[in-house]
């Protein structure tokens, strides 16, 4: 078992692994309720569940040790009074027609063992679990259409954007989102009462209860010194300012980079359109290339931000900040505008790396992985018919605890 969090790569070879495996919580997804949940479609779950456990095989084939969000929480929960804290803080988080549904839900879920409560806030809390409750004022009866009195967290697989390990300490994030804010309270329960995930003297450089949108997708490590951060439709500006601050004051990272992306789905997270694979390769969305906006943040002598601004395409910024004579960047798509659309979609540069030129990608990128193939790197390709429907690929659904240093 592999004990506390070190990650200071992207590339680094992946030892420990943080995953939700997809369950019931993506059967509340129906097309009337696509735009609350951030979905566009519904993935079949049993296929889903095959696929997200064959991701897991890989990993573990390849000597990385899986742990699983509901587990560690579930040991977070162990006492009576955290549990209860948990989940008054949970509903908290939920906008309830009345005083007397929350309190409704709280009764059903109290009772629940620690496990039991985390899948089932993970799953949502429908009215038709809860059946002596009825309808008593107007904002009741109106909601009484609505399924459920707390939403399912169909996003949950996700597992980069609600924290992310930076270094010897974590990220906890303030999701831009309002449905998917209560996934990062699972994580900030682990961070607090799970020692076996976070030991004692874990750093924590930014907390679920900041209130500036800040989500792990956007979130790049590309050296031990620099960290890169995408200023996108779902991080701030002054959350990646607040995240740099105590990173840069408190740790041994030298610079914070923050690339301005185009504020659109396409380019939801940073790793959306870039993600490294190599120490000189990364996989690209062609629109990314540039030239690009990018801001270098530094901490001065008084402890507060500098910034400079550097305009330029992505291959000069990243050979000069790693410096590198050159580095290479492999296409999504490659040079086929139909290709890229097709596969960007199906998160086609969206890899995670589990060591230095060694990728886990989806079979049906097959262009993309192609490219990726002829140019040294290293493609394990698992099935993803039914998880890519969440529009995520294998780097959006893992979260490394530990990386080994280059």
């Amino acid at each position: 078992m592999v004990t506390g969090i070190h990650n200071y790569s992207e590339i680094g070879k992946l030892k420990k692994v943080l995953l939700h495996r997809i369950g019931s919580e993506v059967d509340g997804l129906v097309p009337d309720n696509f735009a609350r949940l951030l979905f566009d479609d519904i993935p079949y779950l049993k296929v889903a569940q095959q696929e997200h456990d064959c991701f897991a095989d890989i990993l573990r084939k390849n000597g990385i040790e899986v742990v699983y969000y509901a587990d560690e929480t579930a040991k977070a929960l162990e006492k009576p009074e955290i549990k209860d804290r948990f989940l008054r803080e949970m509903l908290d988080e939920v906008h309830f027609s009345s005083r007397g549904v929350k309190e409704a839900v709280y009764a059903y879920l109290i009772g629940m063992t620690p496990r039991q409560l985390v899948d089932k806030v993970i799953a949502g809390v429908r009215k038709s679990d809860i059946t002596d409750y009825k309808p008593r004022t107007l904002a009741e009866k109106i909601d009484e259409a609505y399924p459920f009195y707390m939403d399912p967290m169909p996003n949950m697989y996700f597992t980069r954007d609600q924290g992310a390990c930076v270094g010897n300490g974590v990220t906890i994030h303030h999701m831009s989102t309002a449905t998917r804010r209560r996934e990062s309270l699972l994580l900030q329960y682990m961070y607090e009462f799970n020692p076996e995930f976070a030991p004692a003297g874990t750093e924590k450089w930014y907390d679920y209860r900041d209130p500036l949108s800040l989500e792990g997708g956007d979130i790049l490590l590309l050296s031990k010194d620099i960290v890169a951060v995408g200023l996108s439709e779902r991080t701030s500006a002054a959350g990646i300012e607040t995240f740099a601050k105590r990173l840069l004051a408190e740790s041994d990272f030298k610079k914070v980079l923050v690339f301005n992306i185009p504020k659109k789905r396409a380019f939801m997270h940073l790793d959306t359109v870039f993600t490294m694979v190599d120490y000189d390769k990364f996989s690209i969305h062609p629109e990314i290339e540039g030239p690009l906006q990018l801001f270098e943040l530094s901490l001065g002598a008084d402890g507060e931000i500098r910034v400079n601004s550097i305009t330029d395409d992505l291959a000069s910024i990243l050979a000069s900040e790693l410096g590198l004579p050159a580095v290479k960047l492999i296409r999504c798509g490659g040079d086929d505008p139909m290709a890229a659309q097709r596969e960007q979609w199906n998160d086609g540069s969206n890899t995670l790396c589990i060591a230095p030129g060694k990728v886990i990608t989806y079979e049906r990128n097959y262009v993309t992985n192609d490219l990726l193939d002829k140019n040294g790197i290293e493609v394990l390709t698992m099935p993803s018919s039914e998880l890519s429907r969440g529009r995520g690929g294998p780097r959006c659904m893992s979260c490394p605890v530990y990386r080994e240093d280059l």
